[in-house]
């Protein structure tokens, strides 16, 4: 299992995609009860719910990790991601520091990496925001406001990495699990993280 998590606008869900396709990773398809956004398609990127239905979901205990996350609900039901970990499949999970957490304090009995993506620094998520499928301002300052507060989350993943270029993030990404299945000797640098979310945070 191998989470990746981040601010709204850091990269991650390109970065997920990108490793289910190069390193045969399922993606764990999340519900939510938010609306759509342009670019997605049902089903595949999440299952779209009403609030009645996930509230069902919740009750049967069938999910795994939910979380709120800027009103709206989302969250991973259990049994396609055990189906798919007994089959030996390895499943990626695009999801914040609410689902980790709990996901962590589960205990499961497979292999769990988790990482945390950021951004190079605060003006280039401010762009990003901006210029996704979110044309008002006002929604990008209040995504803002959430990163000061999670990015305070860092210290609670295995790895942190920067999201400055697409392609050598992935790499990093990569070379990194390769290096915890194969107990492969780590490019990794802590403090340079804790210098960059100072600045982040300053």
């Amino acid at each position: 299992m191998v989470i990746l998590s981040s601010p709204s606008g850091a990269g991650k869900t390109t970065l997920v995609k990108l490793l289910s396709k190069n390193k045969n990773f399922n993606i764990s398809v999340s519900h939510t009860t938010r609306e759509p956004r342009e670019n997605e398609v049902p089903n595949q990127d999440y299952y779209f719910i009403d609030d009645k239905k996930f509230q069902e979901l919740i009750k049967n205990e069938e999910f795994l990790e939910y979380a709120k996350v800027f009103n709206h609900l989302y969250g991973t039901t259990r049994t396609p991601v055990i189906e798919k970990l007994e089959k030996s499949q390895n499943v990626i999970f695009d999801i914040d520091w609410q689902g980790a957490d709990q996901i962590k304090n589960k205990k499961l009995n497979y292999k769990l990496i988790t990482f945390f993506v950021l951004p190079p620094s605060k003006k280039v998520l401010f762009d990003r925001l901006s210029n996704r499928d979110m044309k008002d301002k006002l929604i990008a300052e209040e995504r803002m406001k959430e990163f000061s507060r999670d990015v305070l989350h860092w210290i609670n993943y295995d790895y942190v990495v920067i999201n400055d270029n697409l392609e050598d993030c992935y790499l990093k990404i990569n070379n990194l699990i390769d290096a915890e299945i194969n107990n492969g000797s780590k490019d990794y640098d802590k403090e340079f993280i804790r210098k960059h979310i100072e600045i982040l945070t300053s």
